[in-house]
């Protein structure tokens, strides 16, 4: 049973079936009371128009014995003490009136003795009083409604007369319409559950599609699949075609993260062999060992360890910080604590250049790209600090070979060295510019390269301005 229900077209089915029956039967309920009040008025008026016939016939001075009564109805009259005065033919018995006496009292035979003609009475203009009861014409019982009218005789006598409307025919019509929705409301509660099961059904069998297809790439663990896209433009076609965005940036991912791993792997395999390498030569000749060597081969080892884990945490979503970092000052401390670098790097621009962000990665993104710089120039390398529009400017240019067009986006990637001007002839593992632009998209900047004036790389990183810099 929990598993019948726990379906979603089990639900769904349920869920439908319930509200229908809950509509339904609110409804039923409400037609019933409406048939039944309109069947009543016309019982109360029919019975008005009897009651009203008999006392008029009574107000004119008709002997009781001479008033033409309605067929079939029980009618009494009754005088203001109570007393029945005259009832219809064929009545036996009555409740709800204005005795429940049917005999005439007074021992009288119901009709007026005196011949002399007085005048004429009159009819009361008030309403009807209007009440439920019962009463037995002609050896058969039935419900009715009353109206009582009172009228005055020719004599200043008042009475009350009592006419009954049967309800056998109110009672009929909401038998019937109760039975019809009894028979009914079932045989309509099975439709609308196995239609609302069927096309629910068919709404969720594309559903069905994509779990089986994502349940055989999890097996497979094959991430080229995708899943099956309806040709219909709806909901479940949105998600198949969400899914399968979803699972093209996840084949990406592991296949960036399966190249990093290689990458990585391949970048350690080399100064580990060459420092054991030393390191046993060392062991076997101490004469021999290449301390120099062995000390770079550590040094580069440990730099690209650092870089690893930066990318790493990168990777792992690490937000930079919000601290004021006043870009100019950094950019002078980075270059005057370069000073073994090869080529001499000249600064340009003056003021405070304040951003938010994180120093620590700020400034390796700083020395990533002097560290490029100084590998690829001849003679110099040039740094410019610029304000505009609300955003600091930073650009390092050197006169080396520069960048090929077609290369340009590539070398942001990850283990990416250029073949000819931008050798590893200082170790480098092509992470430096791509650990560069991370950090810069991260502090809701861009980093992007282009020609310099002289002909050579230029790198510029664009960063939000924290507050309003001065231009140089």
């Amino acid at each position: 049973m929990r598993r019948l229900f726990g379906s979603v077209r089990a639900r769904a089915a349920l869920g439908a079936t319930v509200v229908v029956a809950v509509a339904l039967v609110a409804a039923g309920l409400a037609v019933l009371l409406v048939l039944r009040a309109n069947l009543i008025d016309q019982a109360d008026l029919q019975a008005e128009v009897d009651a009203q016939n008999v006392a008029s016939q009574v107000a004119v001075g008709r002997p009781y014995g001479g008033v033409e009564w309605p067929d079939d109805v029980p009618v009494q009259v009754v005088g203001d003490d109570g007393q029945v005065l005259a009832v219809s033919e064929d009545l036996e018995a009555i409740e709800g009136a204005g005795s429940p006496e049917v005999r005439v009292g007074g021992g009288g035979s119901g009709e007026d003795d005196d011949d002399d003609d007085p005048g004429r009475g009159e009819v009361s203009s008030d309403e009807p009083r209007l009440s439920s009861g019962s009463a037995t014409v002609d050896g058969e019982r039935a419900d009715y409604r009353f109206a009582a009218v009172e009228a005055t005789t020719p004599r200043g006598q008042t009475v009350t007369v009592y006419a009954g409307a049967p309800l056998a025919a109110e009672q009929d019509a909401v038998g019937t319409v109760r039975e019809a929705m009894l028979i009914g409301l079932p045989a309509l509660l099975v439709v609308v559950g196995g239609v609302t099961w069927l096309v629910t059904r068919r709404a969720l069998r594309p559903v069905e599609g994509i779990r089986r297809e994502m349940a055989a790439i999890t097996a497979s663990e094959d991430l080229s699949r995708r899943v099956p896209e309806p040709d219909a433009h709806d909901e479940v076609a949105r998600l198949a075609v969400t899914t399968n965005e979803t699972l093209a940036a996840l084949e990406a991912s592991v296949e960036r993260q399966r190249r990093f791993v290689a990458d990585a792997s391949h970048e350690l395999r080399s100064p580990i062999a060459s420092l054991r390498t030393q390191l046993e030569v060392g062991a076997a000749h101490p004469e021999l060992l290449d301390v120099e060597g062995a000390v770079r081969d550590t040094v580069r080892l440990q730099g690209l360890a650092a870089d690893l884990l930066l990318l790493a945490r990168l990777d792992a979503g690490e937000r930079p910080g919000r601290a004021r970092v006043d870009l100019g000052a950094l950019v002078r401390e980075e270059v005057s604590q370069r000073t073994a670098d090869r080529v001499p790097v000249v600064v340009k621009g003056s003021g405070v250049f304040d951003v938010a962000g994180s120093r620590g990665q700020l400034a390796r993104v700083l020395g990533n790209l002097l560290d490029n710089a100084q590998r690829h120039a001849r003679s110099s390398v040039e740094i410019r600090l610029r304000g505009v529009g609300g955003a600091v400017m930073v650009e390092v240019a050197d006169d080396g070979a520069g960048v090929p067009v077609g290369e340009r986006e590539r070398i942001f990637e990850r283990f990416v060295r250029l073949d000819d001007a931008r050798t590893r002839d200082d170790g480098g593992a092509g992470l430096g510019l791509a650990i560069a632009r991370d950090v810069a998209t991260r502090h809701g900047g861009s980093l992007s390269v282009g020609e310099g004036e002289g002909g050579g790389a230029l790198f510029t990183l664009r960063l939000p301005a924290a507050a309003v810099s001065a231009d140089c």
